[in-house]
């Protein structure tokens, strides 16, 4: 019987699992399969993603991370994730500063630990090429015969972010399926359903590409503001409301000047530690 060490954190419900990578070693399993084991909710810990820290990274990041959805597939990039690391990589010693770099899918993320409770992490800029996202088609999409006007960004991984008047949770169960796996996106796609509320608050439902419906999504939360602000529904600044709490995110990009870096604040939280029987 092999036993293997694990923690469970989450951000703003988006929970994840965490395991070193000695820890992990002892599976014997490939990563996606052990990902799929140990976030299963009925047989293993339960996560929408699994998380391995790299010490080693070779292009000269302090630390690195393995991130799997529950599924299997490996993601870019994972704001509330990134969140949950870098409280974890802080407290376990792992890196020996607040503010540090980490080497991911999506290139160096700078993530830096504000106070217990809150973590703010340097996004990077937003992706508006089609081919770098990568997005194939127009800006509208059909689904269930509904036709959406669609924003698609990447912010290491792709989104497509529709603003509506409906309940965006809803619409996200409904529609989110079939957006994910359409063919306009040849990496499959996040996809955010958009209630504006404010010029500085937003409502957000959103079905993860690999994941499906989840409570949070960082990731989601910045190409959404992003788009707010070019379609100039929002200031820069904007609060972000999900089901499992809310996060700040601030982008002073624009339509003239895309090259701006965005910024996620929000919380990171321990859930428990465990002795995971494989």
């Amino acid at each position: 019987m092999k036993t293997i060490k694990a923690v469970k954190m989450q951000g703003l419900g988006n929970d994840f699992v965490i395991v070193d990578y000695d820890e992990y070693e002892k599976s014997g399993l490939s990563m996606e399969v052990f990902a799929m084991k140990i976030c299963n909710r009925n047989f293993g810990i339960g996560g929408d993603g699994l998380i391995i820290p790299n010490l080693t990274p070779n292009d000269g990041c302090d630390i690195g991370w393995y991130f799997y959805n529950s599924d299997g597939t490996s993601a870019q990039m994972c704001g509330n994730g990134m969140r949950c690391f870098a409280k974890y990589a802080y407290d376990k010693k792992l890196v020996d500063k607040k503010q540090f770099s980490v080497s991911t899918l999506a290139g160096k993320i700078i993530p830096e630990i504000i106070s217990d409770e809150e973590v703010k992490v340097n996004m990077g800029k937003p992706i508006f090429e089609d081919e770098k996202i990568p997005f194939k088609g127009e800006r509208k999409i059909t689904i269930k015969d509904r036709t959406f006007e669609i924003n698609p960004v990447s912010m290491g991984n792709p989104h497509c972010v529709i603003f509506t008047d409906e309940n965006p949770y809803k619409m996200a169960e409904i529609y989110g399926p079939e957006i994910e796996k359409h063919p306009y996106f040849p990496q499959k796609t996040n996809t955010e359903f958009v209630n504006v509320l404010s010029q500085n608050v937003i409502h957000m439902g959103v079905y993860e590409r690999g994941c499906g419906i989840t409570l949070a999504c960082g990731t989601g939360a910045c190409a959404s503001v992003v788009s707010s602000i070019l379609n100039n529904l929002t200031e820069n600044k904007v609060n972000v409301k999900l089901l499992g709490g809310s996060v700040t995110v601030e982008w002073h990009g624009n339509s003239e000047n895309k090259q701006k870096d965005v910024f996620l604040s929000g919380r990171a939280d321990y859930v428990f530690e465990a002795d995971y029987i494989l």
